[in-house]
């Protein structure tokens, strides 16, 4: 398969699709802002929006599309199904409705949002595997150009490999300076399983790191431009969400700067020393949740 995506640095996934490097991301964090989702695509030239389900925002985004005046065929759309969606039938119909929504014929990835089940799933690897099943059907009937999983460990996709006739295109993870998980990476790259970066700021916690200022002060960048640039350096796809448009021009300008081996392995060590994570999801996130969808 092929895309009409043409705009910016590019990422080929295993199909041979295209996927622009830079994106824009629309969790519920902070809310949905339809001035910036403009600016991004009217002003700064990103062609990658990243949603789902569960952002509850896909109707905003069409409207946002279509007073940008961007062409689908430019355009980029991921979304997601959350477990709650999980199950042969239920992720077609998930998928269906994100189609209707966001006023779209397909997406360009789909993929299931994360790896925990909801509570009382008798067999959760069974489960994950027929929604799988369901996203290779949809992929083969051209509702979606590619498919993927989000925050699926080695585990998981050991698991899902037992059944899968697709090998997934995405795994999207949490990925920032304070978590850089190198070796599920490595795993992924050798399946051909291309990564997506969510919080790639650390949700501005990575901005005033004593090393993330000083390497950004050398390139006369921002912490933020340095922060997504050390991610797409790596061949690795970045989503940085912002509801504010001069932060989101912000995050746009990275194509000149170019840094350093050791600059990157600079970057590459602090999560040898500072790991943590920002985006921790329970067992009762999954469920509560998944019933707002309801």
């Amino acid at each position: 398969m092929t895309s009409d995506v043409k705009e910016g640095p590019m990422i080929t996934l295993s199909n041979g699709l295209s996927i622009p490097i830079l994106g824009i991301g629309t969790s519920p964090v902070g809310g949905y802002s339809h001035e910036a989702m403009v600016c991004a695509l009217k002003e700064c030239g990103v062609r990658h929006i990243d949603t789902a389900r569960l952002y509850k925002c896909e109707d905003l985004v069409a409207k946002s599309v279509k007073e940008s005046g961007v062409a689908r065929k430019e355009l980029f759309y991921t979304s997601k199904a959350w477990p709650t969606q999980f199950g042969y039938d239920e992720v077609k119909k998930t998928l269906k409705k994100s189609l209707k929504d966001l006023g779209v014929e397909y997406v360009d990835l789909y993929l299931l949002h994360w790896p925990i089940c909801p509570s009382g799933t008798k067999n959760p690897k069974e489960l994950i595997a027929e929604s799988w099943q369901a996203l290779e059907e949809c992929y083969q009937q051209g509702l979606c150009k590619s498919i993927g999983v989000s925050n699926f460990e080695e585990q998981h996709l050991n698991d899902l490999k037992e059944t899968w006739t697709v090998v997934p295109h995405m795994n999207q993870i949490e990925l920032h300076v304070f978590n850089y998980p190198k070796k599920l990476i490595e795993f992924c790259e050798n399946l051909g399983i291309k990564i997506t970066a969510y919080s790639p700021l650390a949700k501005g916690k990575a901005l005033i790191h004593p090393d993330v200022l000083k390497i950004a002060e050398e390139h006369k960048c921002t912490p933020s431009q340095l922060l997504n640039k050390w991610i797409t350096q790596k061949g690795i796809i970045t989503i940085p969400k912002s509801t504010k448009p001069d932060r989101v021009k912000e995050n746009s300008k990275i194509v000149d700067i170019n840094l350093t081996p050791d600059n990157v392995a600079k970057l590459d060590d602090i999560s040898n020393h500072e790991m943590f994570s920002v985006c921790v999801v329970t067992q009762q996130n999954i469920d509560e949740w998944g019933a707002s969808l309801e």
